[in-house]
Order: structure tokens, then sequence, then C-alpha cells
């Protein structure tokens, strides 16, 4: 009885341990590139649970034709979406800062 509730919500409960790991790479890390690669897999772990939400079994596209009640909502989709442009931008600049901290502290635990 408990697995398969497990397996019917395999997508969250992945998502929470991605998060987790992701977690543990910014708490426990003294690495800044690793701290950055942490953040990076917190956020594919929200990406996967908002797609997750978006998810409707025997649903359809969001078009309105006769005879069809179980709609997908398409905004969870249009929402990570834009968050993984948004993540992109976020993770260069953070990258970038790590380097120019590098260059001016020259620190061998980046």
């Amino acid at each position: 009885m408990m697995i398969t509730r497990v397996f019917s919500n395999l997508i969250y409960v992945a998502s929470m341990i991605l998060f987790l790991i992701g977690f543990y790479a910014v708490a426990l890390r003294p690495n800044l590139i690793k701290k950055i690669i942490g953040i990076n897999i917190m956020e594919t772990s929200i990406f996967l649970f908002l797609i997750g939400i978006g998810n409707r079994k025997g649903g359809a596209a969001p078009l309105i034709v006769d005879g069809v009640k179980n709609y997908v909502n398409p905004l969870p989709q249009a929402v990570v979406l834009m968050a993984l442009v948004v993540g992109v931008g976020t993770t260069a600049l953070a990258l970038i800062l790590a380097v120019k901290l590098f260059e001016r502290e020259e620190e061998e635990q980046l």
C-alpha cells in the first residue's frame, strides 16, 4: 500500500530528493563552484515539481473543443520556461562573479 502511494507520487519524491541534494551542496560544501551547482540542482527540482503539478491524467490540450472537460493547465509549463531563461542568466552571472573573485583573491578553494 505504501509503495503504490510512493510510486503514484514519484515525481514529487524525486523533486524532494533533488532539492535535498542541492541543499546539501549549498550548505556543507566550501567550494563556491559547488555551491552554484547545488543552487542549480535545487532550481531543477523546483522545475520538476512545477511540471508535476501541471500534469493531469487523461487531460487534453487547452483548446476549446466540444465534449472535452478535462484540460491540462498550461501555466506551470509557461512558468518553467520563463524560469529556465532567468536561471541560465543568473547562473552565468554567478559564474562570472566567481571567476572575478578567484582572480582578485587568488584562493585555492573557489
